[in-house]
């Protein structure tokens, strides 16, 4: 016989998954009722999210996101709320996912699932045209910027945690006499143009980010050909839709196989980053 103590232990346990299971599937079954998905991502960080000269977001994560909408026969609503609202999870149904580059990493896969890998872009050093550097070793001792909260600023504290199995092993050959942390991927970009050492000797960005500042005619260059490190880039969800995570799973991963990614990765990088390269 039970005693009351374990009655009252087991009806708790009851009914702590009788809930859990009374909410799995809420959120999609909300996007389908409503025929809407609310997206978070960002609206400064071109190419991936920007306001286009009609004053409408614009991008690769906006057509990635239109696209899962589309298989999913809903609208799509986007929002961007600050990057660190956005990973610290508990959204209370303020949005329904993000599709925002961001990389699973151990810490944030606690609090966030990641249905889906949909791109890996690669890391490369950058310095200012007027630098002699040819090396990014070369970086060593030197002042380098970074977004902060970013692989960026983990790979300079060597401690990266990518939750990924398919990464090449990451070499930390570069170790900054000064980092310098900023609030968007804009500001490093927009310190090193001001001159070689003035603010910065370098910054550690994605290649795309960088291709996007020069082709605004930033005076800026990858120091070398080598990729440091390559970043896997997914969808995220909160945490407790499992029927969301495998739609969203299903989804991308048809978009990978009917080259759906490669021609979007095309469109806006000009290279195929839907696979590691």
């Amino acid at each position: 016989m039970l005693s009351k103590k374990h009655v009252l232990t087991l009806a708790a346990a009851m009914s702590l998954l009788f809930v859990g299971a009374a909410n799995a599937g809420a959120v999609l079954d909300k996007i389908q009722s409503s025929k809407t998905m609310t997206v978070a991502t960002s609206a400064t960080w071109p190419p991936q999210g920007f306001i286009n000269d009609k004053n409408e977001i614009d991008g690769f994560d906006i057509d990635v996101s239109k696209e899962i909408a589309k298989r999913l026969g809903v609208a799509v609503k986007f929002i961007t709320p600050d990057w660190d609202v956005i990973t610290a999870g508990k959204w209370n149904g303020r949005w329904d996912m993000s599709v925002g580059s961001m990389t699973a990493t151990k810490s944030r896969a606690r609090i966030l699932d990641f249905p889906a890998t949909y791109y890996y872009v690669p890391y490369v050093f950058a310095v200012h045209n007027k630098s002699t550097l040819t090396d990014h070793k070369a970086l060593n001792g030197k002042t380098i910027g970074v977004e902060g909260g970013t692989t960026s600023e983990d790979y300079l504290n060597q401690a990266l945690a990518i939750e990924a199995t398919d990464m090449p092993p990451v070499a930390y050959d570069v170790q900054t006499k000064k980092m310098k942390t900023y609030a968007g991927s804009l500001g490093p970009l927009d310190d090193l143009r001001l001159g070689d050492g003035v603010r910065l000797d370098g910054i550690l960005t994605q290649r795309s980010t960088l291709e996007a500042a020069i082709k605004k005619n930033y005076p800026l260059r990858a120091v070398d050909n080598g990729v440091v490190f390559y970043e896997p880039l997914a969808i995220a969800t909160d945490k407790g839709d499992a029927e969301l995570k495998a739609k969203l799973g299903e989804i991308i991963g048809a978009m990978h196989k009917d080259g759906t990614l490669t021609k979007l990765s095309t469109k806006w990088y000009g290279v195929d980053y839907s696979t590691v390269k």
